[in-house]
């Protein structure tokens, strides 16, 4: 399969996000002194890929790495499958995407916080495109972000590890899942026109 990305054409074998491990993104950002939360950076990356087309994956690591910030062979790559990964499965029709977070082996407080921060670079990312005022958006859109809004100031400190607080944080995951999908698919119009389709062509 052929997909162009940054300016280059790439070869690859279709990654699925659950190939992606939360762990391995955040030790690479980390090492490459990313100020970022991985979960945080990879949420700016869904929402700009929302509200901006084409965004590449030189977008992307000018927003979450510092300047000049060395990455080995094999970051670089991780980097890439997380990119390649995520870019893709927007445009599946199976519902593969899923927000890359924490494993359920972690402590429940770790991955609400992670949760918290997924959204916060979701709103981030969607801001940096043509929508200059989120608080505006009207419809399942609007609503969508405003939900989004109140889970990023949870702070996951009070979640404690019983049955119904498990329940609560899955149902959540499962709403952001399906609602960033949603806001990609609505905002397809809002892409086409500030990106006309000449400059969309990817073949």
């Amino acid at each position: 399969m052929q997909r162009r990305y940054g300016g280059a054409v790439r070869y690859y074998c279709p990654l699925m996000m659950s190939d992606l491990r939360f762990q391995d993104f955040e030790d690479v950002l980390a090492a490459a002194g990313s100020m970022a939360d991985a979960a945080e950076a990879h949420g700016s990356l869904c929402g700009a890929l929302c509200s901006m087309s084409p965004y590449g994956m030189q977008d992307w690591l000018n927003e979450i790495l510092p300047d000049g910030a060395p990455l080995s062979e094999e970051s670089a790559a991780m980097i890439e499958r997380v990119f390649t990964a995520t870019a893709a499965s927007f445009g599946e029709q199976g519902m593969e995407f899923e927000p890359l977070l924490p494993d359920d082996e972690q402590p429940l407080n770790g991955r609400a916080s992670a949760l918290a921060l997924w959204c916060t670079g979701f709103l981030y990312g969607l801001g940096a495109g043509q929508i200059s005022d989120l608080e505006a958006l009207n419809g399942e859109v609007g609503e969508i972000v405003r939900d989004f809004t109140e889970i990023s100031r949870a702070t996951g400190d009070d979640s404690e590890a019983d049955e119904s607080n498990e329940q609560a944080y899955a149902e959540l995951v499962e709403f952001i899942r399906v609602a960033a999908q949603v806001v990609f698919e609505e905002l397809l119009p809002l892409r086409r026109q500030a990106y006309p389709a000449s400059q969309q062509r990817l073949h």
